[in-house]
């Protein structure tokens, strides 16, 4: 059996991040050689992973990625089991790991991922890999890619929220930045009033005629009840209708200069 050093054993810990005694383990397992004893404590990550498979994830932390042109954006959501390891270092620097990748290669779905190439892994093996270092179960949850005129991002209690939004025309970064804070802070249902379902908005209304009837209201005022009321629901849950949180006077369409227009956002709140 060859010797290991200690300068061996620092090597391998510095190049995985693995303890002292794993990597000690994985030397002697393959006579001192460097490279199969990092494939040996891949395989084991991935091993680990296997095992922590059902274990629960509720902590974790959202990451937001965009273009260096302010045209495209990625949001992206990775779960762990605590909020110790959603702050680790390597945890977040895992989200960015993937979230860079996502937005390089222009991957829009989970399969797409998987099939990548990250920093010459596939994602089972890299999630395999910080598992090994951070000793818990670690999935990516869901991510959207979007691409815009101009996008902008707002993050919120250290990746608890995000929230990322497209926008057409000449927009100001100022007052993208302020929305995309305001739909993290508010969480909007919808974009305008024509993204309202028609289901919805038949349900909304029924709830409130059957309210409205059970307070005894006249049934001719019934229907100017409910409509006001479906005015108040507009704007209580779509983005452009909504109160503007830094001035209540003023709606979130109010803010677009001529000729800007929201197209899409996507607003993760982690869990």
């Amino acid at each position: 059996m060859a010797t290991i050093t200690a300068s061996q054993v620092k090597e391998l810990r510095e190049r995985t991040g693995v303890g002292l005694m794993e990597c000690k383990k994985a030397l002697a397992e393959n006579n001192g050689d460097l490279d199969q004893s990092i494939q040996y404590l891949r395989e084991k990550g991935l091993s680990k992973a296997a095992k922590k498979a059902d274990r629960s994830t509720n902590e974790g932390k959202v990451t937001v990625a965009e273009s260096a042109d302010k045209k495209q954006a990625v949001i992206l959501e990775v779960n762990c089991e605590t909020d110790f390891v959603a702050n680790n270092d390597d945890f977040v620097a895992f989200g960015q790991k993937i979230a860079s990748t996502i937005l390089d290669q222009n991957i829009e779905t989970l399969e797409a991922l998987e099939a990548s190439s990250i920093d010459g892994k596939n994602l089972s093996e890299l999630t395999g890999e910080y598992v090994l270092k951070l000793g818990e179960n670690i999935k990516v949850k869901q991510f959207k890619l979007i691409s815009g005129e101009y996008v902008a991002s707002y993050t919120h209690m250290t990746g608890k929220i995000a929230t990322v939004i497209a926008f057409t025309g000449n927009t100001e970064e100022e007052t993208a930045k302020d929305i995309a804070m305001h739909t993290t802070a508010v969480n909007p249902l919808f974009l305008n009033k024509e993204q309202v379902s028609e289901a919805d908005l038949e349900n909304e209304k029924n709830i409130l005629k059957t309210q409205a009837e059970n307070e005894g209201k006249p049934a001719d005022v019934v229907e100017k009840i409910v409509m006001g009321k479906i005015n108040k629901y507009y704007k209580e849950n779509c983005l452009l209708e909504q109160a503007f949180v830094k001035d209540d006077k003023k709606a979130i369409k109010d803010l677009l200069s001529n000729g800007v227009t929201i197209t899409e956002f996507v607003r993760y709140q982690l869990g």
